[in-house]
């Protein structure tokens, strides 16, 4: 039996709801085997985040090195990596061990609105990360970051997602989370081809800490059994719509989102 591996490289969520630890969660409940790179420990809880501590460029350096030079990955995502250094280090330690099947979540601003990436690094995300990823997944403020546009209608999530293809990646996928459209939200993937719609109905709670890290692993642990870009980003639409939609409520402010519904909904719990 061949085990297949995905390696998330992101920061700390002590909360747990965010961050490797919702990547690694979701990395189960898929049947792939998680392993970490920590990028920066952040003092977190659904309140907000109190601290964050960046790792030097060094550790992230060693820590997927260890990883590349022993056990390999059959994807990885990068979710948050805070400044410039970081992710030129994790680029180039991509290329070094050949990685292909890169997702990339361009983790920029916590639910409670700290900065988690800053400013100097989006200028290094476009120049080095997008280029060599198979998949980048902003939600509509980070695709306005991205690309300096202003989205508020489908057309202007096509043209983002053109202009983030023009930058080299080979897909993307725009969440639909802060669409306006209160009954639903739809995902928009862009191959470069064709335009694919994921609709899916809203819900609303405020439970929703970790969402794009959570629907960014699936879409990652999906590419690592192989899976077509089409069907890593049906399987984790729907794992990320139950994880929304049977809430845990925990917590006194934006709680984490449910990584056992999916397989509770199937039965497989």
């Amino acid at each position: 039996m061949s085990i297949k591996k995905a390696l998330t490289i992101a920061g700390s969520d002590s909360g747990g709801g965010a961050g490797i630890q919702a990547d690694l969660k979701t990395f189960q409940e898929l049947g792939i085997f998680g392993m970490s790179a920590l990028t920066a420990i952040t003092a977190q809880n659904t309140l907000g985040v109190q601290a964050v501590y960046p790792m030097g460029p060094e550790a992230v350096i060693k820590q997927m090195e260890s990883i590349g030079e022993d056990i390999g990955a059959d994807a990885l995502k990068t979710g948050m990596l805070f400044n410039a250094e970081i992710i030129q280090v994790v680029s180039e330690k991509i290329k070094d061990y050949n990685w292909k099947k890169v997702v990339v979540d361009p983790v920029m601003i916590a639910k409670g609105g700290a900065s988690l990436l800053q400013q100097e690094a989006i200028s290094a995300l476009k120049q080095y990360l997008l280029p060599i990823s198979m998949v980048v997944t902003p939600n509509i403020p980070e695709a306005e970051v991205l690309t300096g546009l202003s989205i508020t209608t489908m057309d202007d999530k096509q043209e983002a997602a053109k202009r983030l293809l023009d930058l080299g990646v080979q897909n993307v996928v725009i969440k639909g989370g802060h669409d306006e459209d209160t009954n639903e939200s739809v995902d928009l993937l862009y191959d470069g081809a064709e335009f694919y719609y994921f609709n899916s109905k809203r819900i609303l709670t405020k439970n929703t800490h970790g969402t794009g890290c959570t629907f960014s692993a699936a879409i990652t642990a999906e590419m690592a059994k192989g899976s077509s870009i089409y069907d890593a980003v049906t399987t984790a639409k729907s794992f990320i719509q139950a994880a929304i939609e049977e809430e845990l409520t925990i917590g006194a402010g934006h709680g984490p989102t449910n990584h056992w519904a999916f397989n509770r909904k199937r039965g497989r719990s």
